[in-house]
């Protein structure tokens, strides 16, 4: 999708303070963090919302959980704990319409993200 913000991202057209990268995902710190570690994971393919991943495409949501726990390890929040957010659609949350996680950690984190 040619003028999704994440799929930019992941072109190299518009930067980003990558985290990890592999053949699949791209991680890389939010611009507007809501924890001292926060870092938005997408999938390199463009998938709107996580309503999009099928049995044909299900590989993606291990993908993602792969990611996140490496970033934790290299962010070194993984001993402590971190928490992994999928928002889906505008009442969820979803603010960019390109599926993505978000691994926030670095302190206690309350009940509401914030």
């Amino acid at each position: 999708m040619s003028d999704c913000l994440f799929c930019k991202i992941v072109r190299g057209e518009i930067p980003c303070t990558k985290v990890y990268e592999d053949e699949r995902v791209l991680a890389f710190d939010d611009i507007h963090p809501m924890a001292p570690v926060h870092v938005v994971l997408v999938p390199k393919r463009h998938f709107s919302t996580l309503l999009e991943v099928d049995s044909q495409n299900i590989a993606i949501a291990g993908d993602l959980i792969s990611a996140a726990q490496k970033i934790a390890e290299i962010k070194g929040i993984a001993a402590k704990g971190f928490r992994t957010v999928i928002n889906c659609n505008a009442e969820g949350g979803q603010v960019v319409f390109h599926l993505h996680m978000h691994v926030l950690g670095g302190r206690i984190l309350q009940d509401q993200l914030g």
